[in-house]
């Protein structure tokens, strides 16, 4: 060999081993799509730095390379989306952790209690007036609205970064999730239903199963993939972003994506008929109303939920200050943007001398009530 060429390729195998040294993993993991997870690649990423954040063995960059079909491997782009399978990620159990309860709601057709675990598998099932929501390892919390059956499939963590590993399946009813509010990235969040999965990238979401599928999507993005009943998701998945909602048919198909109706402006909430009401003006599109009232802003503790059709809306709330939010439904069912929660005090208990709230056993606090 000439000593150029000798130079030349030890000059190869330097910058091979410099895009291949273990340097730490500047992180953006971005969910899954189907069995692989993903990481959109940035400056300084390397195959055999994030092998081994995430597998925890980097020696097995080059499997990642051939999953990848990566002809380079001293070549990363940015932006690009690294697949790595699942398979390949050690992961550990993560039961998810009821932190807020209301109503009727069973699991494993047994009464289920505030701060309970649920392990994979686990049916949660909400009466008419049930409310559960589940905590999950990544600080991620997903809301099961009234009259709905929810499977936790999955409930893992990845062993060698703080990622989750969660996948909820929806055969009725709703959920409403706030994933990875930190900030710190996706593992997997995955919400199946009968005819959609909905792979979510790091967003405030809702699914709701009834006569198809609809996903709306407050913030961020999610990879909707429409099936057909019983079939495995096939296809290339539809991005929906923040701020638009798509509808899918009972059949499997996508009636459209579009932009979800905005926000309702609301007034400050008077006292009504035993309850409460807000002042708002009608929206443009609107063909109903959804009133929600939780016991934290965010609105994932939720305590009461009714639809009207105009609005001449009504709703209650136990002791205690509450907020309540609006948002308009549109002819294709989708619902909007939540307006801004208006803070009010739920209904007056009865209390001792010493300012203690008087309960009983059955019913929670004793509420005054006019008549």
């Amino acid at each position: 060999m000439k000593p150029l060429d000798s130079l030349r390729v030890a000059a190869g195998a330097a910058a091979l081993l410099a895009c291949l040294c273990v340097t730490p993993a500047q992180g953006q993991p971005a969910g899954a799509l189907g069995d692989d997870f993903i990481h959109i690649v940035r400056q300084g990423d390397t195959l055999m730095s994030l092998t081994q954040a995430y597998v925890g063995d980097a020696a097995r960059w080059t499997a990642v390379q051939a999953h990848n079909g990566i002809d380079d491997p001293r070549r990363l782009p940015v932006a690009q989306e690294l697949r790595i399978p699942l398979a390949m990620i050690p992961q550990a159990p993560a039961p998810a952790r009821v932190s807020h309860l209301r109503g009727q709601v069973q699991l494993n057709s047994q009464p289920l209690s505030a701060g309970a675990v649920v392990p994979e598998g686990g049916l949660i099932t909400t009466a008419a007036d049930g409310f559960a929501t589940l905590s999950f390892i990544d600080g991620s919390q997903a809301t099961i609205q009234p009259q709905s059956r929810v499977v936790l499939q999955r409930a893992r963590r990845f062993q060698t970064v703080p990622l989750a590993d969660s996948v909820l399946e929806v055969e009725q009813g709703e959920i409403e999730a706030d994933v990875a509010p930190g900030g710190s990235g996706v593992g997997r969040f995955e919400v199946r239903a009968p005819v959609a999965v909905t792979g979510v990238r790091g967003t405030r979401l809702r699914v709701g199963v009834e006569q198809g599928v609809r996903s709306e999507v407050l913030r961020g993005s999610v990879r909707l993939q429409p099936h057909a009943p019983g079939a495995a998701p096939g296809g290339k998945p539809v991005l929906v972003a923040g701020g638009y909602g798509a509808a899918v048919s009972s059949s499997g198909d996508l009636l459209g994506v579009q932009r979800l109706l905005p926000a309702p402006q609301l007034g400050e909430p008077v006292r009504a008929d035993g309850g409460w009401t807000v002042p708002f003006e009608p929206l443009q599109g609107a063909v109903g109303y959804v009133v929600r009232v939780s016991r934290d802003p965010e609105g994932m503790e939720v305590v009461f939920s009714a639809r009207y059709a105009d609005t001449a809306v009504r709703f209650t709330a136990p002791a205690g200050r509450h907020y309540v939010t609006v948002r308009a439904i549109d002819a294709a069912g989708l619902a909007g943007h939540d307006a801004a929660p208006k803070v009010f005090e739920g209904a007056a208990a009865v209390q001792t001398a010493f300012g203690l709230v008087v309960t009983t056993q059955w019913a929670g606090a004793v509420q005054l009530t006019s008549f």
